[in-house]
């Protein structure tokens, strides 16, 4: 495949972009699979496989500034890491061999589900973290096994079921919630990575462009949600308008 200057300059601003989205609300993907399907002419198989190495890099920067900057903290979330890598491992060990194009219908509702949420309870995303907040494991089990079950699957809208689940359930704040995110997205993409690589379902070539501006859309935006005492607000609108053209895509464009 012969790509042009324009091209790749397409590809690394995309990628640019959804590390930027994925780092402080989630559903990049949306944009990285559409170039690698539509753009590139990659089956959507190979696309799944080869997005994950963007999201491995940019998961790492990002996780990499958070922790550096004290917002991210993994004493409480050792079970829902666990969890959550499981569940990713059964998920990607059918992603490899059958199509993911029924899961669409489930992920439009659930992404109707997560806007009322939003809508609902505003001031919620808005809290600080609570540290004394105690999941009940029949909640934990089930739930973060299933997050990860779906990332593994299909990874595209992941960061904001899993941003819900920890903000609204474990009492993260937002931020602090967006940076265990990152830390967990980059734990079990690197065991899916190397499952799609083991299927040959993985072009390198391609994916390591799209990294190059994933990985910078990840440092930075970790680095200004770490330190500017407004992100919390700007993670919210950005959450709140990635749903909404979700939805408007989903319902009255497919």
């Amino acid at each position: 495949m012969d790509l042009s200057w324009y091209d790749y300059t397409l590809i690394i601003l995309a990628g640019t972009l959804a590390g930027v989205i994925n780092t402080l609300a989630g559903n990049g993907s949306a944009i990285t699979l559409a170039i690698f399907t539509e753009l590139l002419g990659l089956p959507g198989n190979v696309a799944n496989g080869t997005n994950r190495i963007g999201v491995l890099c940019q998961t790492w920067a990002g996780s990499f500034v958070f922790y550096r900057n004290g917002k991210l903290e993994l004493s409480r979330a050792k079970l829902n890491i666990i969890l959550t890598c499981v569940g990713a491992i059964v998920g990607v060990a059918i992603a490899v061999v059958i199509s993911n194009e029924h899961f669409m219908v489930i992920y439009k509702y659930l992404m109707l589900a997560v806007l009322a949420i939003l809508l609902v309870r505003p001031k919620r995303w808005l809290d600080e973290t609570d540290d004394q907040t105690e999941v009940s494991p029949w909640i934990a089990v089930p739930l973060f096994l299933l997050l990860g079950f779906y990332g593994g699957f299909i990874q595209m809208g992941m960061g904001i079921f899993y941003l819900a689940a920890v903000v609204l359930i474990s009492r993260y704040s937002i931020i602090e919630g967006n940076a265990l995110k990152t830390f967990v997205v980059g734990v079990y993409t690197l065991i899916v990575l190397l499952i799609f690589h083991y299927k040959g379902l993985v072009r390198w070539d391609l994916g390591l462009i799209m990294a190059i501006g994933q990985t910078a859309g990840g440092y930075f935006t970790a680095a200004f949600a770490s330190k500017y005492p407004g992100a919390s607000k700007v993670a919210y609108v950005l959450l709140l308008v990635i749903v909404v053209i979700a939805l408007y895509s989903l319902f009255f464009r497919s």
